[in-house]
C-alpha cells in the first residue's frame, strides 16, 4: 500500500497543488463542528499558500482567531455554504456589510449534500426549507412518500476541490479512525473532495487498525498529517462557587 503520510501541513498542500486542487477559486469542505474536530493546522497553511476567492463548504466559521475565522481575517474567503455563523464577529460584520456571499443550509440539509456529493447523487428533494426563504428560487414538487403527499424542494449534493480533514488516528495507508463528536462532519466531507488532506494525532502501521473499526478507508484519503491539536471549548459555563 502506499504510505500517505506528510511531514507537514505545508508538504501536503503542495501536495494538492500539484493535482490542481489549490488554487484562487478553488471550493474547500473544511471539517468541524464549532470547535470540535477542526483541522486547525491544514487551515494555517492554506491561509499561508495566500490563495483567494476561496468557497469554503463548512458548518461553521469558527470563531474569530480560530478554525476559518483566520481566512475571515486575511479577506480569502469570498462565499460560505454553511449552517451556524453565531460565533464569529468578523464572519457577522463581513456579512453585514455585503463583503461575504453566504449560502444558508439547514445543518441536515448542509451534511446530507456533502454526503450525497460523496456518493454520486447529484440531487435530491428534501421537504425541509419548504416555505421559508431556503426554498426561494428551487424547484417544488409535490411527492408522495410512505402514504403522505407534500411539498419538496430540490437540493443539489456538493462536491470540492480540496478537503481538510481532522480525524483521531490513522495508519499509513490512509484508513481513518474519529473520536467522538470530533466525527462530526469530517467523513462526508474525506468521501466528497478531488483531494483529501487529513490531519491526525496518532499514525500507526498498516494492520494495526481493526478493519472493523475503520470509519473512512484510505481510497478517499490523499494525504496525512501528524499535529498536536490544541482542543479548545467553545463555551465554557460553570457554576458559581
Amino acid at each position: 500500500m502506499l504510505n500517505k503520510v506528510h511531514d507537514s501541513a505545508v508538504s501536503a498542500l503542495e501536495f494538492a497543488r500539484e493535482r490542481g486542487s489549490v488554487r484562487d477559486g478553488m471550493t474547500v469542505m473544511v471539517g468541524g463542528f464549532g470547535l470540535c474536530g477542526i483541522p486547525e493546522h491544514l487551515i494555517v497553511a492554506l491561509r499561508d499558500s495566500g490563495v483567494s476567492g476561496l468557497t469554503c463548504i463548512s458548518n461553521n466559521a469558527g470563531v474569530d482567531d480560530f478554525g476559518l475565522g483566520l481566512l475571515l481575517q486575511t479577506r480569502q474567503i469570498a462565499r460560505m455554504v454553511s449552517s451556524y455563523v453565531g460565533e464569529n464577529a468578523e464572519f457577522e460584520r463581513q456579512f453585514l456589510s455585503g463583503e461575504l456571499e453566504i449560502e444558508f443550509n439547514p445543518q441536515g440539509t448542509l451534511a446530507e449534500r456533502i454526503r450525497a456529493g460523496g456518493a454520486g447523487i447529484p440531487a435530491f428533494f428534501t421537504a425541509t426549507g419548504v416555505g421559508s426563504p431556503v426554498a426561494e428560487g428551487k424547484e417544488h414538487r409535490d411527492i408522495e412518500f410512505r402514504g403522505r403527499t407534500r411539498q419538496y424542494i430540490l437540493e443539489s449534493g456538493l462536491w470540492a476541490d480540496l478537503a481538510l480533514v481532522k480525524a483521531w488516528k490513522a495508519d499509513r495507508a490512509g484508513n481513518l479512525l474519529f473520536r467522538k463528536t470530533a466525527r462530526n462532519f469530517n467523513p462526508m466531507m474525506a468521501q466528497a473532495a478531488t483531494v483529501t488532506l487529513v490531519e491526525v494525532e496518532e499514525i500507526v502501521e498498516v494492520g494495526a487498525i481493526d478493519p472493523d473499526q475503520v470509519h473512512t478507508p484510505g481510497s478517499y484519503v490523499d494525504a496525512i498529517i501528524q499535529t498536536a491539536p490544541e482542543k479548545r471549548i467553545e463555551q465554557r459555563t460553570v457554576r458559581s462557587g
